[in-house]
């Protein structure tokens, strides 16, 4: 739902978030820039359900052998082999990212520059980026609102075209 980095989901820390607010804010491992998630409704509900079981902890996802380390890196995609999944040749943590943006441009008719600022990537500006400051909170905390009701949508058991067969 949130569609950030796999390692930057691992390490998020209680103290990054707000919930009353809606937002996630942290380092950017890649960039080592501050980052904000605005965090639709659907998302904060399944956190204060999670804040009651690591709450106590620092982690919000805590190591399964210990609470005081994040979990594994190998934790995602061993929880998508579990669900069945091969994590080598059909989905692994990191392709979330690009199902997203995909799903959110095509299906979803977001502004590509608005994604890309929500996966915490450099928006390249031929004005200059060096000038634009733009962060497109507002639009992006609508977007990620979007983005969760178009999951509950899948979850309710709407139809939905798999991109392959929409573009062909």
């Amino acid at each position: 739902m949130l569609f950030v980095r796999p390692g930057e989901l691992r390490q998020a820390e209680w103290t990054q978030f707000d919930l009353d607010k809606g937002e996630w804010r942290y380092l950017v491992s890649k960039t080592k820039t501050q980052h904000l998630v605005p965090l639709a409704a659907q998302a904060v509900v399944i956190l204060r359900a999670l804040h009651a079981l690591t709450g106590s902890g620092r982690f919000v996802f805590p190591g399964a052998r210990s609470a005081q380390r994040p979990m594994s890196e190998a934790a995602i995609n061993a929880a998508l082999r579990r669900l069945g999944y091969d994590a080598r040749t059909e989905i692994t943590g990191h392709g979330f990212r690009a199902t997203a943006r995909t799903i959110l441009h095509e299906e979803l008719e977001q502004k590509p520059e608005v994604i890309e600022h929500q996966l915490a990537h450099a928006v390249p500006d031929n004005l200059g980026s060096a000038y634009n400051r733009t962060k497109f909170i507002r639009e992006r905390r609508a977007m990620m609102q979007t983005w969760a009701d178009y999951l509950d949508r899948i979850k309710a058991g709407a139809k939905v075209i798999p991109i392959d067969q929409a573009a062909g």
